[in-house]
Protein backbone atom coordinates (compact mmCIF):
# COMPACT_ATOMS: atom_id res chain seq x y z
CA UNK A 1 0.00 0.00 0.00
CA UNK A 2 2.61 2.28 1.10
CA UNK A 3 4.36 1.51 -2.65
CA UNK A 4 1.20 2.41 -4.34
CA UNK A 5 1.11 6.00 -2.49
CA UNK A 6 4.08 6.96 -3.45
CA UNK A 7 3.80 6.24 -7.15
CA UNK A 8 0.76 7.76 -7.19
CA UNK A 9 2.49 10.60 -5.56
CA UNK A 10 5.04 10.61 -8.05
CA UNK A 11 2.93 10.51 -10.99
CA UNK A 12 0.70 13.51 -9.51
CA UNK A 13 4.25 15.49 -8.88
CA UNK A 14 5.06 14.80 -12.75
CA UNK A 15 1.42 16.45 -13.69
CA UNK A 16 1.63 19.27 -11.37
CA UNK A 17 5.18 19.60 -13.84
CA UNK A 18 3.40 19.11 -16.74
CA UNK A 19 0.98 21.68 -16.50
CA UNK A 20 3.72 24.08 -14.60
CA UNK A 21 6.00 23.80 -18.10
CA UNK A 22 2.31 24.32 -19.85
CA UNK A 23 1.11 27.57 -18.59
CA UNK A 24 4.43 29.24 -17.78
CA UNK A 25 6.35 28.77 -20.73
CA UNK A 26 5.92 27.84 -24.53
CA UNK A 27 7.38 24.97 -24.69
CA UNK A 28 5.31 21.94 -26.88
CA UNK A 29 4.15 18.87 -24.59
CA UNK A 30 2.64 15.89 -26.52
CA UNK A 31 -0.81 14.81 -24.72
CA UNK A 32 -2.68 16.41 -22.38
CA UNK A 33 -0.54 15.19 -18.77
CA UNK A 34 -1.19 18.47 -16.61
CA UNK A 35 -4.31 19.77 -18.31
CA UNK A 36 -6.83 19.21 -15.54
CA UNK A 37 -7.85 21.96 -13.00
CA UNK A 38 -6.28 20.15 -9.98
CA UNK A 39 -3.08 20.63 -12.76
CA UNK A 40 -2.88 23.94 -12.77
CA UNK A 41 -3.78 24.27 -9.63
CA UNK A 42 -0.48 22.08 -8.15
CA UNK A 43 1.21 23.84 -11.17
CA UNK A 44 2.69 26.65 -9.00
CA UNK A 45 4.46 23.98 -6.59
CA UNK A 46 6.88 23.91 -9.52
CA UNK A 47 7.19 27.75 -10.58
CA UNK A 48 9.96 28.52 -9.52
CA UNK A 49 11.71 25.45 -10.96
CA UNK A 50 10.37 26.92 -14.43
CA UNK A 51 12.70 30.07 -13.55
CA UNK A 52 15.56 28.23 -13.20
CA UNK A 53 15.05 26.00 -16.28
CA UNK A 54 14.34 29.23 -18.60
CA UNK A 55 17.12 31.09 -16.53
CA UNK A 56 19.45 28.31 -17.81
CA UNK A 57 18.51 28.23 -20.98
CA UNK A 58 19.31 32.12 -20.88
CA UNK A 59 22.71 31.65 -19.38
CA UNK A 60 23.94 28.55 -22.11
CA UNK A 61 22.58 31.09 -25.25
CA UNK A 62 24.65 33.89 -23.62
CA UNK A 63 27.62 31.73 -23.08
CA UNK A 64 27.86 30.52 -26.26
CA UNK A 65 26.85 33.82 -27.76
CA UNK A 66 30.01 35.50 -26.31
CA UNK A 67 31.94 33.30 -28.36
CA UNK A 68 31.28 35.37 -31.54
CA UNK A 69 29.49 38.32 -30.05
CA UNK A 70 30.29 41.08 -27.21
CA UNK A 71 29.05 41.32 -24.25
CA UNK A 72 26.12 43.40 -24.22
CA UNK A 73 24.76 41.48 -27.52
CA UNK A 74 25.24 37.90 -26.05
CA UNK A 75 22.91 39.54 -23.26
CA UNK A 76 20.43 40.55 -25.63
CA UNK A 77 20.11 37.27 -27.22
CA UNK A 78 19.63 35.56 -23.60
CA UNK A 79 17.43 37.87 -23.09
CA UNK A 80 15.43 37.42 -26.25
CA UNK A 81 15.35 33.61 -25.72
CA UNK A 82 13.82 33.84 -22.56
CA UNK A 83 11.20 35.98 -23.62
CA UNK A 84 10.71 33.38 -26.82
CA UNK A 85 9.96 30.85 -24.47
CA UNK A 86 8.07 31.90 -21.72
CA UNK A 87 5.85 34.08 -24.09
CA UNK A 88 6.94 36.93 -22.35
CA UNK A 89 4.43 36.04 -20.15
CA UNK A 90 5.68 38.56 -17.23
CA UNK A 91 6.44 41.60 -18.89
CA UNK A 92 3.31 41.54 -20.13
CA UNK A 93 2.11 41.30 -16.30
CA UNK A 94 4.45 44.17 -15.87
CA UNK A 95 3.32 46.63 -18.73
CA UNK A 96 -0.36 45.92 -17.51
CA UNK A 97 0.60 46.62 -13.90
CA UNK A 98 2.42 49.82 -14.85
CA UNK A 99 -0.86 50.51 -17.13
CA UNK A 100 -3.43 50.12 -14.62
CA UNK A 101 -1.88 51.82 -11.61
CA UNK A 102 -0.52 54.28 -13.45
CA UNK A 103 -3.83 55.16 -15.13
CA UNK A 104 -6.87 53.69 -12.59
CA UNK A 105 -8.01 56.28 -10.00
CA UNK A 106 -10.33 53.32 -8.19
CA UNK A 107 -10.25 49.55 -7.79
CA UNK A 108 -12.34 49.12 -10.72
CA UNK A 109 -10.27 51.54 -13.16
CA UNK A 110 -7.20 49.43 -12.18
CA UNK A 111 -8.84 46.05 -13.39
CA UNK A 112 -10.41 46.74 -15.76
CA UNK A 113 -6.81 48.94 -17.58
CA UNK A 114 -5.13 45.53 -16.81
CA UNK A 115 -7.46 43.67 -18.71
CA UNK A 116 -7.01 45.54 -21.76
CA UNK A 117 -5.17 43.81 -24.24
CA UNK A 118 -3.78 47.32 -25.83
CA UNK A 119 -0.27 48.38 -24.15
CA UNK A 120 -0.38 52.26 -22.90
CA UNK A 121 1.96 54.90 -22.36
CA UNK A 122 2.77 53.56 -18.53
CA UNK A 123 3.33 49.94 -19.51
CA UNK A 124 5.51 50.93 -22.38
CA UNK A 125 7.93 53.26 -20.34
CA UNK A 126 7.87 50.65 -17.53
CA UNK A 127 8.95 47.67 -20.25
CA UNK A 128 11.17 49.44 -21.66
CA UNK A 129 12.81 50.76 -18.35
CA UNK A 130 12.66 46.99 -16.88
CA UNK A 131 14.60 45.18 -20.13
CA UNK A 132 17.36 47.91 -20.47
CA UNK A 133 18.44 47.74 -16.83
CA UNK A 134 18.14 44.17 -17.19
CA UNK A 135 20.58 44.56 -20.23
CA UNK A 136 22.65 46.92 -18.73
CA UNK A 137 23.08 45.45 -15.24
CA UNK A 138 23.88 41.81 -16.62
CA UNK A 139 26.37 43.14 -19.65
CA UNK A 140 28.25 45.28 -16.42
CA UNK A 141 28.92 41.97 -14.43
CA UNK A 142 31.48 39.59 -15.06
CA UNK A 143 30.12 36.89 -17.76
CA UNK A 144 30.01 33.86 -15.34
CA UNK A 145 28.60 35.32 -12.98
CA UNK A 146 26.08 37.21 -15.16
CA UNK A 147 25.27 33.35 -16.53
CA UNK A 148 24.92 31.92 -13.00
CA UNK A 149 22.50 34.98 -11.96
CA UNK A 150 20.19 33.99 -14.62
CA UNK A 151 20.00 31.05 -13.25
CA UNK A 152 19.15 32.31 -9.39
CA UNK A 153 17.21 35.29 -10.35
CA UNK A 154 14.88 33.74 -12.52
CA UNK A 155 14.22 30.97 -10.42
CA UNK A 156 14.14 32.97 -6.75
CA UNK A 157 11.96 36.35 -8.37
CA UNK A 158 9.40 33.39 -9.32
CA UNK A 159 9.25 31.68 -5.58
CA UNK A 160 8.73 35.33 -4.26
CA UNK A 161 6.05 35.99 -6.70
CA UNK A 162 4.58 32.79 -5.58
CA UNK A 163 4.65 33.93 -1.91
CA UNK A 164 1.41 36.36 -2.63
CA UNK A 165 -0.73 33.30 -2.60
CA UNK A 166 0.42 32.24 0.80
CA UNK A 167 -0.81 35.04 2.42
CA UNK A 168 -3.21 37.44 -0.65
CA UNK A 169 -6.75 36.78 -1.83
CA UNK A 170 -7.26 36.67 -6.11
CA UNK A 171 -8.73 39.68 -6.47
CA UNK A 172 -10.68 39.01 -9.69
CA UNK A 173 -14.18 37.16 -9.78
CA UNK A 174 -12.63 35.38 -12.52
CA UNK A 175 -9.40 35.71 -14.74
CA UNK A 176 -6.77 33.91 -16.88
CA UNK A 177 -4.34 33.57 -13.61
CA UNK A 178 -7.48 31.88 -11.73
CA UNK A 179 -6.77 28.19 -12.64
CA UNK A 180 -3.01 28.73 -10.86
CA UNK A 181 -4.47 31.42 -8.16
CA UNK A 182 -5.37 29.24 -5.42
CA UNK A 183 -4.50 29.55 -2.08
CA UNK A 184 -0.68 28.01 -1.29
CA UNK A 185 0.13 26.08 2.17
CA UNK A 186 2.85 26.73 3.96
CA UNK A 187 4.09 23.11 3.07
CA UNK A 188 3.42 23.79 -0.74
CA UNK A 189 5.16 26.61 -0.55
CA UNK A 190 8.57 24.87 1.20
CA UNK A 191 8.81 23.07 -2.47
CA UNK A 192 8.59 26.25 -4.35
CA UNK A 193 11.58 28.01 -1.90
CA UNK A 194 13.48 24.95 -1.92
CA UNK A 195 13.41 24.97 -5.73
CA UNK A 196 14.02 28.85 -6.05
CA UNK A 197 16.12 30.35 -3.26
CA UNK A 198 19.24 28.33 -2.81
CA UNK A 199 20.52 29.47 -6.06
CA UNK A 200 21.86 32.53 -4.86
CA UNK A 201 23.93 31.46 -2.52
CA UNK A 202 26.50 30.72 -4.92
CA UNK A 203 29.27 31.86 -5.81
CA UNK A 204 29.27 34.25 -2.58
CA UNK A 205 26.74 33.69 -0.08
CA UNK A 206 26.96 37.53 1.52
CA UNK A 207 25.38 38.82 -2.02
CA UNK A 208 23.32 36.35 -2.35
CA UNK A 209 21.73 37.01 1.08
CA UNK A 210 22.16 40.81 0.74
CA UNK A 211 19.77 40.24 -2.77
CA UNK A 212 17.57 37.91 -0.95
CA UNK A 213 16.76 40.65 1.80
CA UNK A 214 16.42 43.24 -0.77
CA UNK A 215 14.26 40.89 -2.72
CA UNK A 216 11.80 40.26 0.79
CA UNK A 217 11.98 44.12 0.96
CA UNK A 218 10.37 44.32 -2.54
CA UNK A 219 7.96 41.56 -2.52
CA UNK A 220 6.69 43.17 1.04
CA UNK A 221 6.14 46.64 -0.32
CA UNK A 222 4.46 45.28 -3.45
CA UNK A 223 1.93 42.87 -2.16
CA UNK A 224 0.69 46.06 0.67
CA UNK A 225 0.41 48.23 -2.50
CA UNK A 226 -1.76 45.12 -4.04
CA UNK A 227 -3.71 45.07 -1.31
CA UNK A 228 -4.40 48.94 -0.76
CA UNK A 229 -4.85 49.56 -4.39
CA UNK A 230 -6.40 45.96 -5.37
CA UNK A 231 -7.26 44.38 -2.20
CA UNK A 232 -5.31 41.30 -3.40
CA UNK A 233 -3.61 40.06 -6.21
CA UNK A 234 -3.68 39.16 -10.03
CA UNK A 235 -1.89 37.42 -12.70
CA UNK A 236 -0.48 40.31 -13.64
CA UNK A 237 0.65 41.13 -10.51
CA UNK A 238 2.34 38.23 -10.09
CA UNK A 239 4.43 38.73 -13.47
CA UNK A 240 5.18 42.67 -11.90
CA UNK A 241 6.81 41.14 -8.73
CA UNK A 242 9.09 38.51 -10.67
CA UNK A 243 10.21 41.29 -12.90
CA UNK A 244 11.11 43.62 -9.99
CA UNK A 245 12.45 41.05 -7.87
CA UNK A 246 14.69 39.62 -11.12
CA UNK A 247 15.75 43.57 -11.44
CA UNK A 248 16.10 43.96 -8.08
CA UNK A 249 18.56 40.78 -7.76
CA UNK A 250 20.87 41.89 -10.71
CA UNK A 251 21.18 45.34 -9.44
CA UNK A 252 22.29 43.88 -5.59
CA UNK A 253 24.90 42.19 -7.03
CA UNK A 254 26.25 44.26 -9.44
CA UNK A 255 26.18 46.88 -6.33
CA UNK A 256 28.05 44.31 -3.86
CA UNK A 257 31.01 43.36 -6.48
CA UNK A 258 31.33 46.88 -7.04
CA UNK A 259 31.49 48.29 -3.91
Amino acid sequence: MAVSRRRFDACAEWRYLCAALRYFTRVPLPGNVGTTASDLAGAIRYFSLIGALVGGLGAVVFLAALRWFPVPLAVLLSMATTLAVTGAFHEDGLADCCDGFGGGATREDVLRIMRDPRIGAFGVIGLVMALALKWQTLAALPPLLAAWLMIAAHAASRAMAASLLITLDYARADGKAQPVAQRLSWRAYGVVAVLGLPWLMWPDWRAGLVALLAALLARVALSRYFVHRLGGYTGDCLGLVQQVVELVIYLCVLAWISS
